[in-house]
């Protein structure tokens, strides 16, 4: 691990230099990419300088002591070397989740799928809620989000929602969200005051650039047409709803929440070309079983990872054991403690497979 970190800060110290270089200050992809690089390897480091410098304060406590005869300097003296080792002891750790392979995706913009599964109206009255909640977090994130697609129905509820959220590392947090949400709740036509359970699914795409995915025209069946449903002046009375079906896969996206044909079109192949880069992605998830079995719940759709129930106020997060009492903050966007969960089991799970490797 060591001799790993070594290099990684001589390779930071190298791209520091280059960085004030005029050839490489005047080539903009060049500099954003080192940029990004340096941004990238900049905690490693100041973990790593810090755990030295810790080491270093152990070596000189442990000397002083031995020439120290005054009392109340050894105590002092012997609180700075506690506090030294317990901070190389975790700085250790951090190093090696901070070494764990970074997935290529994280950084990147997140298309998300929203369908109302089992349990009729309820269920698609709970998606519009799943929507607002992940609106909600990416507006306290400062994340922007764009409608894709919808599929509403008359009393406030969806069948489906499609959606981008456009910001820094929109990935790295959403793919936790993949998966089968479970609503256990009495509807407000229930008469009985039964409780029914719902489904809806999410799905958690990363936004595929052209260079991810290369779509031949010559698969592609492209149809323009009049928008249907809620729509302003222009939309309901021109062709600018555009469809798009993929013949190798059978794979058919619609988009029309836009008046032009244009920006329709454009969004149809922005979410087609995410479809077909997380089938690419889920193959490889099925290609390494292990792997995908030590994940949290970014991989099987049909996993059922969370349920909601509101007669007790409580969300369980199943995958990690989690159970929080506080379903009304939870649905209007509080929901980092549960992905900061996630993300640390997920952690935990791949460094023990490392130490079991290694």
């Amino acid at each position: 691990m060591f001799d790993r970190l070594e290099d990684l800060v001589r390779r930071f110290e190298e791209i520091t230099s280059e960085l004030t270089e005029p050839s490489v200050v005047n080539d903009q992809n060049r500099f954003r990419k080192l940029m990004k690089e340096q941004s990238d390897l900049q905690p490693l480091v100041d973990a790593y300088t810090e755990y030295k410098n810790c080491q270093q304060t152990e070596k000189d406590s442990l000397s002083m002591l031995e020439e120290e005869s005054d009392e109340e300097m050894r105590e002092m003296l012997k609180e700075e070397l506690s506090d030294a080792r317990k901070r190389i002891v975790e700085l250790e750790q951090h190093m090696k989740v901070l070494l764990l392979p970074k997935d290529p995706n994280d950084d990147k913009n997140v298309i998300v799928e929203i369908r109302a599964g089992a349990g009729g109206d309820e269920a698609a009255l709970f998606a519009a809620e799943i929507y607002r909640m992940y609106a909600h977090y990416a507006e306290s994130r400062r994340w922007k989000v764009e409608v894709m697609e919808t599929d509403e129905i008359g009393i406030g509820g969806m069948k489906s929602m499609t959606f981008m959220v456009t910001g820094q590392g929109a990935y790295s947090m959403m793919k936790y969200e993949s998966g089968v949400h479970r609503v256990q709740r009495v509807p407000e036509t229930e008469s009985g005051g039964r409780i029914h359970t719902s489904t809806v699914t999410v799905a958690v795409m990363p936004e595929a650039e052209e260079v991810d995915v290369q779509i031949d025209e010559k698969d592609i069946r492209i149809d323009v047409m009049r928008a249907s449903g809620n729509g302003g002046q222009c939309v309901n009375t021109t062709d600018s709803a555009v469809r798009l079906t993929h013949y190798p896969t059978g794979i058919v996206v619609y988009s029309q929440t836009e008046k032009s044909q244009l920006q329709n079109k454009a969004k149809a192949f922005a979410l087609l070309r995410a479809k077909l880069y997380d089938m690419e992605c889920q193959k490889a998830h099925d290609a390494e079983a292990e792997a995908r079995r030590s994940q949290i719940g970014t991989g099987d759709r049909s996993e059922k990872i969370r349920t909601y129930n509101f007669p007790q106020g409580r969300v369980t997060d199943h995958r990690i054991g989690l159970t929080l009492y506080k379903l009304d903050k939870i649905l209007n966007g509080d929901i980092q403690e549960i992905l900061d969960a996630c993300i640390a089991a997920d952690q935990a799970r791949r460094l023990s497979r490392l130490e079991e490797q290694g």
